[in-house]
């Protein structure tokens, strides 16, 4: 089975967010069109594509709606087949080590001075610790092959 690809939008500006958005799930379902897929991952993304294909809109809303399927490609793809975008695990474990480490170490920094303004400290080591679990993580799916040649830009 084969994915479906994106209508040509003619209506779209360039240098718009949602041209940019646009092409940049374009760009993925190239990447995933080289990859050898199971019907079971492809038959949604083509039900997405086709969603996105009977948009008439060419702005806001379009923008918003390419950016959701994006995402929910994305997570199919991470949750069924553990194919991830570059960088997937590093921008996922940045917000969660601040929020896991950092926050935590910052209480007790501040308990321990005595002081809550100290709070703040813990936010930078735990996005260090977050964005190092991250980064390794990133680097075994390359190593195992499971990193797409593509990086989601927000």
């Amino acid at each position: 089975m084969e994915i479906n690809k994106l209508r040509q939008r003619q209506d779209l500006g360039e240098g718009t967010k949602a041209k940019k958005a646009y092409s940049q799930l374009e760009k993925l379902l190239d990447k995933l069109s080289d990859k050898d897929l199971p019907d079971s991952a492809i038959i949604p993304i083509n039900s997405d594509i086709d969603e996105l294909n009977a948009i008439s809109d060419s702005g806001k809303e379009l923008r918003k709606q390419v950016k959701k399927k994006e995402t929910k490609i994305v997570n199919l793809l991470e949750k069924e087949l553990k194919l991830v975008p570059k960088n997937y695990y590093q921008g996922t474990w940045m917000a969660m080590g601040m929020a896991a480490f950092g926050v935590p170490l910052g209480l007790v920094f501040g308990f321990a001075l005595d002081n809550l303004a100290f709070m703040g400290i813990g936010l930078p080591i735990g996005l260090s610790f977050g964005l190092a679990i991250g980064a390794g993580m990133d680097k075994k799916a390359f190593e195992e092959g499971r990193q797409l040649d593509f990086e989601v830009k927000y």
